[in-house]
């Protein structure tokens, strides 16, 4: 829903305060493959190597590509739990280096993680893994990446000024 409000916002499409009114929720990647083919949607958006053993089968076309202005994923937790110091937050945070620690100085062990409990071929799970790369250390965030999620939030609609802003 948000990478469509993304693309429009950088091909001029997308006028301040104005909202797509007719996108359908279609929940899952499966609906997603038989709503475009049916018809039912015109396009959709889906990440790369997931999307990329049904068009090599065919079942859909990919047409581009559009990258997230922010890194893939994010850890958002409660300032309630951030303010008090909660333990289990840091704890989170050290138990995630450590993984991340192990994936990354483990590849092959990664790649076959990947290409058999994720459905990737492990030509493609080596591919994917040249273009990811993890963070060393997962707590924090840089107060530009903050302003750029909001500000494409906001033209998406799902921030709404005094609504928790």
């Amino acid at each position: 829903y948000v990478m469509g409000f993304v693309l429009a916002d950088q091909q001029g499409w997308l006028a301040d305060k104005t909202h797509f009114s007719d996108t359908v929720v279609l929940h899952n990647f499966e609906n997603l493959r038989n709503a475009v083919n049916s018809g039912e949607a015109d396009f959709f958006m889906w990440e790369h190597f997931t999307s990329k053993k049904y068009y090599d089968a065919g079942e859909i076309r990919r047409v581009g590509e559009i990258y997230t202005p922010w890194s893939s994923w994010k850890i958002v937790a409660s300032t309630k739990l951030t303010k008090s110091g909660d333990a289990r937050v840091k704890t989170l945070f050290e138990k995630l280096d450590r993984g991340i620690k192990h994936f990354n100085e483990h590849p092959d062990e990664a790649v076959e993680y990947i290409s058999t409990e994720l459905g990737y071929t492990e030509p493609d799970a080596r591919e994917w893994l040249k273009t990811v790369k993890f963070p060393a250390h997962t707590e924090g965030v840089k107060d530009e990446v903050v302003r750029n999620c909001v500000s494409v939030l906001r033209k998406a609609g799902v921030l709404v000024e005094g609504k928790g802003l």
